[in-house]
């Protein structure tokens, strides 16, 4: 269910939705439209934040006309939400997730990894990130709006290529819901370790040789926890001969 915000809310949007035309056949919404809002907004939203960001402004960026927004996502929240999924979507498509027994893990776990830290450290993300992080958004509706389009989605996506590694045998974790997830989450948080926070706080940038040092070591990291020698598990090094 999508959050709702009040008009009580200092971020609630006055300009009235207008509810999505019924599209008849043969006339599919316009894919081009679409993919030229979704680009602007992520642009206006980057830029203005999102109360400092209008359906008027996104409309005029995008190059089409207001009721056309409104047609394609109904209101302000809901192009936000899409917005993000579109950006996670981007950076992380659906084939690094797919079934390739082929690929070893290690190497499977290297390619998402390195999509995941190019998408949460691109400039766009970052001044999410920011902008969420304020006093006048976080822990409203949209955050949580923000999290179901974006960390949640990708955290699931995830959780399923651990279950087909957990089925092939290369990976030991409980058969369940929830320790798949807690894994899932916990590979997230490792490959934004230090790096990921430099750059919230803008203490300067990381070079591209310790981005990848960072990265290897937390597949590393997660592999010496959860694989099994199927999976090519590494041994710590104190237990090295």
């Amino acid at each position: 269910m999508v959050a709702r915000i009040s008009p009580d809310s200092p971020h609630y949007d006055p300009t009235p939705a207008r509810p999505a035309k019924a599209v008849g056949p043969g006339r599919p919404k316009d894919l081009a439209k679409r993919a030229a809002i979704l680009e602007a907004a992520k642009q206006m939203f980057t830029r203005h934040g999102f109360d400092g960001t209008s359906m008027d402004l996104i409309a005029s960026t995008a190059g089409v006309s207001k009721l056309t927004v409104y047609s394609h996502f109904g209101d302000k929240e809901a192009l936000f939400g899409e917005a993000v999924k579109s950006h996670c979507e981007t950076g992380l498509p659906a084939s690094l997730f797919e079934a390739r027994p082929d690929i070893p893990l290690r190497e499977r776990l290297l390619a998402v990894a390195r999509a995941f830290y190019g998408m949460i450290t691109s400039p766009e993300a970052i001044a999410g990130h920011r902008m969420l992080c304020t006093p006048q958004l976080a822990g409203s509706p949209l955050s949580r709006l923000f999290w179901e389009a974006g960390p949640e989605q990708v955290q699931n996506s995830f959780a399923t290529l651990l279950e087909r590694r957990i089925t092939s045998g290369e990976l030991d974790i409980e058969p369940n819901p929830e320790a798949v997830h807690r894994a899932a989450t916990q590979f997230c948080v490792l490959l934004k370790g230090e790096p990921h926070a430099m750059l919230v706080f803008g203490c300067g940038d990381v070079s591209p040789a310790d981005i990848e040092t960072h990265l290897a070591a937390s597949v590393d990291m997660f592999m010496r926890a959860y694989a099994t020698d199927r999976g090519g598990a590494r041994k710590s090094p104190r237990n090295d001969p």
